[in-house]
């Protein structure tokens, strides 16, 4: 590991003095480049060189050790090398977490498809819930949202909708989210007072570029006809909704949110694409054996991954055992415990799998 980020330090500096070339400094592209992987290797040589300086404080106090020193001082000593010892291990792990492989998927923005599962009109309502909660997460992280395709139902829920949401390292925070969300409450309906089971299927998907995914415009079929609303009843006059489906992959997609065709059609094809995307990313991963071992569940969509109980005012998330007493919170959009702690499981298994 040492050796590695020594390797590092020595690519950080000479980036340094790259970076104060004004040959370097003139070409934007390049200058811009290196700045990129500079601030990468930032976190990764601040914490080595903290980790050097504790080191080098630990070697001083146990040459102390060796000199003739009364015993109150050398008790002190001692009492710093225990510190400083601990302190070494801490920022050792650290590293070795600053060197685990980066999901290069975990800066971009993110789609999110949630659908009403079993359970009828109470599922529908749940899925709105679950809109909710990461419309308001995203608030609370100055995270960009945008409504890609609705299909609402009469009670106030959604059978289906799909938001995108955009910032810094979106698909980071919300990756593990994928899968199914299972609620029990008593329905407004309910008279007799009895707890109902529903669930919602949520899709975490990374937006995909496209120099990343290449759609050839005549594997697509694009349908257009006019928006229906609830019942059938027309919203507007024009075909403006779209649907579009990739043939060789029989992917559809439909949009019909906004007025306007072409709209409609970028929403569609922004969609599209991420679910093409994770489509490959799946086979990819399915393809790589220690990687399915490190993964915070499968990223099923069938899996069951957390319960919602209202009567109990929990939340648990079934993936690593975590229960949460704040459910009205965390419906609410503050979620970054239950994301960070799967944050936290996922790094435990990959240092596990690299030792």
């Amino acid at each position: 590991m040492f050796g590695k980020l020594d390797f590092i330090l020595e690519k950080f500096e000479d980036l340094n003095k790259q970076l104060s070339d004004p040959e370097v400094i003139s070409n934007q592209n390049r200058f811009r480049e290196l700045a990129k992987e500079h601030s990468k290797l930032e976190p990764i040589v601040s914490k080595y060189k903290e980790y050097k300086k504790t080191q080098e404080d630990l070697q001083s106090n146990k040459e102390l050790l060796n000199d003739k020193i009364d015993k109150e001082f050398k008790k002190m000593v001692e009492e710093d090398i225990g510190v400083l010892s601990e302190e070494c291990e801490k920022l050792s792990q650290e590293l070795k977490i600053l060197l685990l492989p980066k999901d290069p998927n975990d800066e971009k923005d993110v789609i999110i498809e949630i659908r009403a599962g079993t359970g009828g009109d109470e599922a529908a309502l749940f899925a709105g819930d679950l809109l909710r909660m990461y419309i308001r997460y995203a608030e609370r992280n100055r995270l960009k949202t945008e409504l890609l395709s609705s299909n609402p139902v009469g009670v106030g829920g959604y059978k289906e909708v799909i938001i995108s949401l955009a910032g810094a390292g979106a698909y980071s925070k919300l990756k593990y989210e994928s899968g199914v969300h299972r609620v029990q409450r008593i329905p407004l309906t309910e008279s007799q007072g009895r707890i109902h089971t529903s669930a919602a299927t949520v899709a975490v998907l990374p937006e995909a570029e496209d120099v990343e995914v290449n759609i050839n415009q005549n594997d697509l079929r694009v349908d257009v006809f006019r928006s229906g609303g609830h019942g059938g009843q027309s919203v507007n006059t024009t075909d403006s909704a779209v649907r579009i489906t990739h043939i060789p992959t029989g992917v559809v997609v439909t949009c019909q949110d906004e007025k306007s065709q072409l709209k409609n059609k970028e929403k569609a094809m922004k969609v599209l694409k991420a679910r093409i995307y994770e489509a490959e990313i799946k086979k990819y991963n399915d393809e790589m054996a220690q990687n399915r071992k490190s993964q915070v569940g499968s990223g099923d969509r069938s899996e069951r991954i957390r319960t919602y109980n209202f009567p109990q005012g929990r939340v648990t998330d079934h993936r690593i055992g975590l229960t949460i007493y704040k459910l009205e919170a965390f419906l609410d959009g503050e979620i970054d415990e239950m994301l960070d702690s799967l944050h936290l499981f996922e790094q435990s298994e990959l240092l596990k799998n690299n030792e």
